[in-house]
């Protein structure tokens, strides 16, 4: 009795959840491709299905994919380069569009076979995951640094203050910026299907993250809710994010204040960001050749001042003539001196910028940025990117309709085989860097990121899917994203309520990174898109 009684239960509580595809979001969204590549054939083995379902009219798929495709082929047909080191570029590169295939199909897959009640529980539980991993990650700097608030703990070289964010990866390992576009997403869902509780947890989560850039837009797509389409309980809700946000920046992260401020000036009124004072400890390649002269001058200074001191001189200890106390009696333990070295960013080169110091030295002659010590970077990186890529186009007008190709231009695959440790390693002998690429995009990339931490910021990364598909795939591959992606789920306005704001989200979030290349973000964009199109086709009446 009691055993039959057990087992109903488990069977209820199984059926509450798709429990395939949590596992197949769990898994795929990780950040390494070592687990994503087993998770597509885990489910496809627990849900083999293979009817994509292609078609020009009415398919059942974006047909930007197969499109991709098409035109990468074509290109590297007709482009000449059948060398062995391409060759492995180029089929790195179908492989990543095969496998946003593959993932697409499977969660149109389990929104056809699963009610939408399963397929909303699903995403709940994943969100509760990745909510507990996020907390882990900050008790667990907490722990390290044993201190309260991580965000304005300057110790440790600040290791961490106002870059605690970026260790807020969340369950996908990812960076602290797929965490808070996952939970942007979250908060504009649950607002929709008015579960205030998790509206809370992902706003929450996707603060910890200290995303500048995605607080701002999700903070206007909010207003454009609160302003457009609203219950009274949803404006209390975006109300209380706007708190949520505004009690965040002043009292948890307040330096990001500063942060923010010099960002926009920098964009804005081109003003370079803030230099740290401390220079004597940096390495010579990313010092510019003023602060060189400063280096050894300031190094000159410090060897006469030891020179000039007796060498048996006994340096006595200096002890203090009072004590600090309170007007009570009660003894002050003086804190730490915050503007000693512990308490002050690292100058020297981080060791993950070696390698790009030293391939700025060894290239110097070929690379119009970098490799000039009297460049001034007055102008965002992401701005430069652009100019850049309608350079490209400009001068090559055999390009201009299908591209460079795959890795040739602005693309994670470009960065990865490029053997500069971008998105993990790469073998030595297989290594590719188109010169097109280098002399543009990854000269722009280790101008920024070879400097100091002040410029290492989305508005310096040329990464964006825009500049992706249209230096690499050409005007035909920029009209296949608008017309056979967004044009996809756009055309469906009429079935989409949360969808029509996630789809303004995306096309921000487009402009930040590499995201097709990254296999998180949007698998779980198209989820969403999938279940309300579902959703709202279900609410229909029947036609009699």
């Amino acid at each position: 009795m009691l055993i039959n009684t057990g087992h109903n239960y488990i069977q209820k509580f199984r059926k509450l959840l798709d429990w395939k595809l949590l596992a197949f979001l769990l898994l795929f969204l990780n950040v390494k491709l070592a687990v994503k590549i087993p998770a597509i054939a885990l489910i496809y083995i627990l849900q083999f299905d293979f009817k994509f379902g292609f078609s020009f009219k009415n398919s059942r798929l974006p047909l930007f994919y197969p499109l991709m495709i098409l035109i990468g082929t074509i290109n590297f047909i007709i482009g000449g380069r059948h060398d062995l080191s391409y060759v492995i570029v180029w089929l790195t590169g179908i492989s990543f569009w095969l496998l946003c295939i593959l993932a697409v199909h499977q969660v149109k897959l389990s929104v056809e076979k699963n009610d939408a009640e399963v397929i909303r529980n699903t995403i709940i539980v994943f969100f509760v995951i990745n909510a507990l991993c996020s907390a882990f990650n900050l008790l667990s700097i907490i722990h390290e640094i044993h201190a309260i608030n991580p965000y304005t703990y300057q110790g440790n070289y600040q290791k961490y203050f106002i870059g605690t964010g970026d260790y807020i990866k969340g369950i996908t390992f990812d960076t602290s910026n797929t965490n808070a576009i996952l939970n942007a997403i979250g908060v504009i869902y649950f607002l929709d299907k008015k579960k205030p509780f998790m509206v809370l947890i992902c706003m929450a989560v996707m603060l910890l993250t200290c995303s500048n850039f995605m607080n701002i837009i999700l903070l206007l797509i909010l207003s454009g809710i609160f302003i457009f389409k609203s219950t009274r309980d949803q404006k209390s809700l975006i109300a209380a994010c706007v708190v949520m946000l505004v009690v965040f920046m002043l009292k948890v992260s307040p330096q990001n204040n500063q942060y923010v401020i010099n960002i926009t000036k920098y964009v804005f009124l081109r003003e370079k960001p803030e230099q740290r004072s401390l220079i004597t400890q940096t390495a010579e390649p990313v010092l510019s050749p003023e602060e060189q002269k400063q280096k050894i001058a300031q190094a000159y200074l410090d060897s006469v001042s030891k020179a000039s001191m007796p060498k048996n001189r006994i340096i006595k200890p200096v002890f203090a003539t009072t004590i600090p106390a309170t007007k009570n009696g009660r003894i002050i333990i003086p804190g730490p001196d915050i503007n000693s070295a512990p308490y002050q960013s690292l100058t020297t080169t981080p060791v993950e910028q070696r390698p790009l110091a030293a391939f700025i030295n060894a290239h110097k002659q070929v690379l119009p940025i970098s490799g000039n010590d009297n460049y001034n970077a007055l102008t965002p990186g992401k701005v430069l990117g652009i100019v850049q890529t309608i350079g490209f186009l400009h001068h090559h007008a055999s390009k201009i309709w299908m591209g460079a190709g795959m890795g040739n231009f602005s693309s994670k695959l470009a960065f990865r085989v490029s053997g500069l440790g971008f998105s993990g390693g790469y073998p030595t002998k297989y290594i590719y860097i188109y010169h097109d690429f280098l002399v543009n995009h990854l000269d722009l990339y280790l101008n920024f990121f070879s400097r100091r931490a002040g410029y290492h910021s989305l508005t310096n990364s040329p990464f964006s899917v825009y500049d992706q598909v249209t230096s690499e795939y050409g005007l035909l591959g920029l009209l296949a994203l608008v017309l056979f992606y967004f044009g996809f789920f756009a055309s469906r306005y009429q079935q989409l309520t949360y969808g029509i704001p996630l789809l303004f989200l995306m096309a921000a979030v487009f402009f930040v990174d590499y995201w097709f290349e990254q296999l998180s973000v949007i698998p779980f964009f198209e989820l969403m898109l999938f279940l309300n199109i579902s959703e709202t086709n279900k609410l229909k009446p029947a036609i009699s």
